[in-house]
């Protein structure tokens, strides 16, 4: 198990222990009014969907609250902003200790937008979520949800995204209520190592066997699009698509652990550079005199 995975293996311990749950609150509670922590909250499904709504319920004692969010479903966006096309902030909601705010951008726009124009001061947590739907495995390189964290991540501000493996729209999060006010209080608290955002999916299930941090499963994408004929004479097409977990056996993995009843903490780095590839791409690429 590499550092990152042992040291969230060690934060897990604290994070599920019994006493816990008692003790987050409270070191929460201790904080005056002005020092409440400040958490931004976006996601890909759009401000109106029932999973961040109840996120916004589930975290709404650990701190003050602003959302910005997508005017519609964005999935799929990644790390996408919007360079051609003008901008728009509307206020849904406001009270205390609470701001809804849509965009017609991205879920990396509403990021950008939040931080330059309705933050009082930096955030203490940026959240993905509820997502509905897997981020799991390459869903990570793909997800608005996961586009959010990378966009915090990158301005180095705690950032985790939460998602059930549940497309349906009135997909039921209840079960994951304790989880995430438990690792939500959890990273307040403790923070996360420099250039890593966390990755969290729930299985849909009403319990679960219990918490595994661990790695990206090694996935596959095919027969990912769909091609329709029109009634006026031309083609048009639909993105779609089967999935394939390309290590089924492997235990150590995202996909193994959701598929066994296990909520799937993975830590996700900023720095995507393949270090163990440098040493022979010198000598491959590199002259003796480079």
């Amino acid at each position: 198990m590499s550092d990152i995975l042992s040291i969230f293996a060690h934060i897990l311990d604290i994070i599920i222990c019994p006493s816990c749950k008692k003790a987050l609150p409270l070191h929460i509670s201790n904080r005056s009014i002005m020092n409440r922590p400040l958490i931004l909250i976006s996601n890909d499904d759009g401000y109106q969907a029932k999973g961040i709504r109840c996120l916004i319920e589930y975290i709404r004692p650990l701190g003050d609250i602003i959302v910005c969010a997508p005017d519609g479903p964005r999935s799929g966006y990644a790390c996408a902003f919007s360079a051609t096309t003008p901008l728009k902030l509307t206020l849904r909601k406001k009270e205390e200790g609470l701001q809804i705010w849509s965009s017609n951008g991205t879920p990396v726009d509403c990021i950008k937008l939040a931080l330059h124009e309705l933050v009082p001061r930096r955030p203490d947590l940026i959240l993905g979520g509820i997502n509905h739907g897997d981020n799991g495995s390459v869903n990570t390189h793909y997800s608005g949800t996961m586009g959010v964290v990378m966009e915090g991540c990158m301005k180095y501000i705690p950032s985790v995204a939460y998602s059930l493996c549940d497309y349906r729209e009135d997909a039921d999060f209840e079960p994951m209520r304790p989880y995430i006010e438990r690792f939500t209080a959890q990273v307040l608290r403790d923070g996360l190592p420099k250039g890593v955002c966390l990755n969290i999916n729930f299985p849909p299930l009403t319990a679960y066997r219990g918490v595994r941090v661990c790695r990206m499963a090694h996935g596959t994408w095919s027969n990912e699009v769909t091609k329709c004929h029109h009634p006026r004479g031309y083609d048009y097409y639909w993105m779609v698509g089967h999935y394939e977990n390309d290590e089924p056996e492997a235990e150590d993995t995202d996909n193994w652990a959701l598929q066994h009843g296990y909520v799937a903490i993975t830590p996700t780095r900023m720095d995507v550079t393949a270090y163990e590839a440098i040493d022979l791409l010198k000598n491959n690429f590199l002259s003796p005199n480079s």
